[in-house]
């Protein structure tokens, strides 16, 4: 049986296209899913902590009554997001809200099916909170009260 073997010049070739290649779509990628949280305040000054908005997002008070709405489990954006900020997979979070339905304590967040549909909500509802890419255009009357930090 005869095998194969390619020289080293087409492995070393191989390999730095693999890496450039891996490295331009991690950067696009990483520029696409940073995270930044944005409320309708109505001209009010705001801007919470990673904790906060972590609190927030799990049903907690802080300090201001602020509606939060997200994306559907199946989006990147969310995934990124509970990974990042929550700190938890989304298995996790369904199971934490699965408990607090059963319980009566906490109402889980509202859910749109896209960002088009979350930029028309919050900019409609005075105090509505979500999370969005940071590449997506703002209007001027949303406020960013929480930026992902870049991860390079």
């Amino acid at each position: 049986m005869k095998m194969h073997i390619p020289s080293i010049k087409t492995s070393l070739l191989v390999l730095l296209f693999s890496a450039f290649s891996t490295n331009a779509i991690t950067q696009v990628n990483d520029e696409e899913l940073r995270i930044v949280v944005v409320a309708n305040l109505q001209q009010q000054e705001l801007e919470l902590s990673k904790q906060q908005v972590k609190s927030l997002f799990m049903g907690s008070f802080v300090g201001h009554e602020l509606k939060v709405v997200t994306l559907p489990p199946s989006s990147l954006v969310r995934v990124n997001f509970n990974t990042k900020v929550i700190g938890m997979t989304e298995d996790r979070i369904q199971s934490f809200w699965a408990q607090m339905r059963f319980s009566g304590r906490k109402t889980q967040p509202k859910e749109l099916n896209d960002i088009d549909a979350l930029l028309e909500y919050v900019e409609n509802t005075p105090g509505a909170v979500t999370y969005l890419p940071s590449t997506v255009q703002l209007p001027d009357s949303l406020q960013v009260i929480y930026m992902l930090p870049n991860s390079n």
